[in-house]
């Protein structure tokens, strides 16, 4: 039997892991310890759909297939490289999933899950992709929704969220208004928090990327260029990393380079004065709305996650994102002004001789522009 133990990442206390805690009294946030069966590429289930291949490294019971009732066929995207004059930059087209971004690796996960406990009601709060996969996969998985959004949310998002037939509460505020307006009404309700920052269960599916990557690639890339606002995305690949290097799979850590908006950038002020904490800064406005975070719950585990990579945080302006996103096009991907930001860093970023470089293209141009 599978044993799955939340830990607090502030005050250590361990609690079991059950659908009804998402955050521990002390305020700290949890991360999942569980004991992971001995993995290698003799392990990879390669009959299986996208990243359930890895299925080993997953936080499921064994005889309980439920992710079966849920997939889509999310993961295993294509690695290719940027251009033909640049042999050694790669793009993971991660927009190719079934709701056009990454943030299915860890709806996925997360709603199986919430399955397998038998959970008929979820709340989650979003800028955007992250509601919209949770409402898709809420709803092959036959499980009510609720998603939370703020009005300027873009309305393309809004309206593919609620063509999964969730049932959307707007918010008039912040970012942070309306994450709050969520966890009110899971308090209030008892209701599971299908939260892509708060739940951990959300990683353990993003963390897929990193797998993909190394075998993908037969190695690690030098480095990892990413958007970063919650962190969902880098801090489930630097756990990914984390797992195959403590199997012996790999033998380092690849640099981690987290991009940020400039008008939205708490990361990157924090990154250099030096802190390891949760800052807050004003939302001056960006188009790159899926990394609009004004204060990150996981600050402190990005910045340390980006810290032990060698790794650093840059910041691009409104205009530096329009210049990518039409540069990007030219080459033939299509994507949203969160992932242009993402490239817009890529071009600032000093380059080494032959260093391999991945970025991953995180979601499609046709959800936001």
């Amino acid at each position: 039997m599978l044993k799955e133990t939340y830990v607090c990442t502030s005050c250590e206390t361990a609690y079991p892991s059950t659908p009804d805690i998402w955050k521990c009294p002390c305020g700290g946030l949890l991360k999942i310890e569980w004991e992971k069966p001995a993995f290698s590429k003799k392990e990879i289930q390669s009959e299986l759909p996208g990243m359930w291949r890895y299925e080993r490294a997953l936080p499921f019971h064994s005889r309980c297939s439920v992710w079966e009732e849920v997939t889509m066929g999310e993961g295993y995207t294509p690695l290719v490289p940027l251009s033909q004059d640049d042999p050694h930059t790669f793009v993971k087209v991660d927009y190719m999933m079934p709701t056009l971004s990454f943030k299915d690796r860890g709806a996925a996960v997360l709603i199986a899950k919430a399955k397998e406990w038998g959970v008929k009601k979820v709340i989650a709060d979003s800028s955007g992709n992250a509601g919209t996969s949770i409402a898709a996969y809420a709803k092959r998985a036959q499980i009510e929704c609720d998603i939370f959004l703020g009005t300027s949310t873009s309305p393309k998002k809004v309206a593919q969220i609620s063509a999964h037939g969730a049932n959307i509460r707007m918010v008039d505020g912040t970012r942070e208004d309306v994450a709050k307006a969520a966890q009110l009404a899971v308090q209030q309700e008892g209701t599971f928090y299908a939260s892509h920052v708060f739940n951990p269960y959300f990683y353990e599916g993003t963390k897929t990327y990193a797998y993909e990557m190394w075998e993908q690639l037969s190695r690690v890339p030098d480095t990892l260029i990413i958007p970063a606002g919650n962190g969902t995305l880098l801090l489930g690949v630097y756990q990914g990393f984390c797992e195959l290097l403590a199997e012996g799979l790999i033998e380092a850590l690849p640099k981690i380079v987290a991009v940020q908006a400039e008008n939205c950038a708490p990361l990157a002020e924090a990154f250099y004065e030096q802190r390891l904490e949760k800052v807050s800064v004003q939302n001056k406005g960006t188009i790159a709305e899926g990394i609009a975070i004004a204060a990150p719950e996981r600050a402190a585990q990005i910045l340390h996650a980006t810290k032990q990579t060698n790794g650093y945080i840059l910041t691009v302006n409104e205009q530096e994102i329009k210049g990518a996103h039409t540069a990007l096009a030219a080459k033939g991907f299509y994507v949203e002004p969160t992932t242009a930001a993402n490239y817009a860093g890529f071009l600032k970023h000093r380059r080494m001789a032959h260093e391999r470089i991945v970025l991953p293209l995180c979601g499609a141009g046709l959800k936001a522009i």
